[in-house]
């Protein structure tokens, strides 16, 4: 018997109604303890490209606990050790699935349902940019846990991210996500995996609502002024773009010229240029980062195998955060130390280096993917649910690499119950 894929759905496809509920990120581990069962439940489990160095990655960040200073930083310190294994699960879950013969179209769809919901609460904070609720899960927790700020950002809903000290404030597209750089980080992840879709998945109501979303998708991830984002997605483009021309692919070459176009429509009808520049001038982030960035590194040198536990807060910077944040280089080097950094360059890397043996244009289109991740690493944390988007789509290269998947013949590719497959 097939693993079930009504688990990615009810994760990935319901992902409005758990943000609407507030435990989309709060309870995302839960989630991932769901696929973990189903999956474990069946018996042996082949591990894919890379899982061995990231299990110990995971024993890495488990011994780093004893490291915290103080107790009431393990809460922080579960969830996010929750969000590396999830993201792992998702890996051997979507993996396993698709090796078994799962159809592409339907393997792909909690993904593409994600996207759209994503898409669709980004245009909230276009049109309401002020809204925001008190959600259930809000409510329920106790004084202790939602007085944390940290941990209240996950649980209270809002549609954008707004900050009134900024010299010039804006208000930045955010939701489903606390803070808007999760938002763009995940919009520079999930581009190359819906043009995936589309160069695979041929014909359904699904593929044509991620069609029409693309130029749609444009508006909100401009309004987040993501300098990252830009330099993310434009990496993996550049990168796609080079394949392409080295090897004559003419239909990659298609493909990222629509969006490219596309892209460049947009900024007539939306200065964004302008908008970064002037975001650039009356903000102070590139400064505090650079300054957060240099006590980080000081204080990894103190403490270089194990790093701290977590973020700390320290009154000798100029941000207002703690360090060990604004990038999941920094995450991981001050939290768990330089042997975790390591070992996740050294994943992400040989991810990058298994999916150059993709031939079809899917495939490469998912293989852009682990190259925006090292290039937004120093920029942008993800430990969070944007760690398993990035897993799901890895998952999704690999296996259609290692085979076997749910082919179809050249003579079906428009009959839906035989799905195209991601990379030749």
């Amino acid at each position: 018997m097939r693993l079930p894929l009504w688990p990615l759905a009810a994760v990935f496809g319901l992902m409005p109604l758990w943000w609407l509920l507030g435990g989309l990120h709060l309870m995302w581990p839960a989630g991932g303890l769901i696929l973990g069962v189903v999956l474990l439940s069946r018996g042996r489990v082949r591990l894919p490209t890379g899982a061995g160095l990231w299990l110990l990655l995971l024993s890495i960040v488990v011994i780093s606990v004893v490291r915290l200073d103080r107790v009431s930083g393990l809460p922080m310190a579960l969830l996010r050790l929750g969000f590396l294994t999830t993201a792992l699960i998702v890996y051997l879950y979507v993996y396993t699935a698709a090796c078994e013969g799962a159809a592409w179209q339907r393997l792909c769809a909690p993904l593409a349902l994600y996207w759209l919901g994503m898409i669709a609460l980004g245009w909230i904070g276009v049109v309401k940019p002020t809204f925001a609720i008190t959600t259930p899960t809000e409510i329920a927790l106790p004084d202790a846990i939602v007085g944390n700020r940290g941990l209240r950002a996950l649980v209270h809903s809002h549609a954008t991210e707004y900050n009134p000290l900024s010299r010039n404030p804006y208000y930045r597209t955010a939701a489903p996500y606390p803070y808007t750089n999760n938002w763009g980080t995940a919009f520079a992840v999930l581009t190359p995996c819906m043009m995936a879709y589309l160069t695979s998945v041929r014909i359904g109501t699904l593929r044509t609502a991620v069609l029409v979303s693309l130029p749609f998708a444009l508006v909100p991830a401009f309004m987040t002024l993501n300098r990252g984002m830009f330099i993310g997605l434009g990496g993996g483009l550049l990168y796609l773009a080079l394949r392409a021309l080295l090897r004559g692919d003419v239909r990659l070459i298609l493909s990222l010229t629509a969006v490219a176009v596309l892209i460049w429509i947009a900024t007539l009808l939306i200065p964004v240029g302008a908008l970064i520049s002037n975001r650039v001038n009356n903000t102070d982030s590139t400064t505090d980062r650079a300054d957060l960035y240099v006590q980080t590194l000081q204080a990894v040198w103190r403490s270089p195998l194990l790093g701290y536990g977590g973020p700390r807060m320290v009154d000798t910077t100029q941000a207002t955060e703690p360090l060990g944040t604004q990038g999941q280089l920094w995450l991981i080097i001050y939290s768990y130390g330089i042997p975790a950094l390591l070992l996740l360059l050294a994943f992400l890397a040989l991810i990058a280096w298994r999916t150059t043996a993709a031939v079809s244009t899917p495939g490469k289109w998912l293989s852009a993917v682990p190259m925006i991740a090292l290039v937004i690493t120093p920029f942008y944390g993800y430990t969070d649910v944007n760690l398993s988007l990035m897993f799901y789509a890895f998952a999704l290269a690999i296996a259609a690499l290692d085979g076997p998947i749910n082919r179809q013949p050249p003579t079906l590719a428009r009959k839906p119950a035989m799905p195209a497959p991601a990379t030749g």
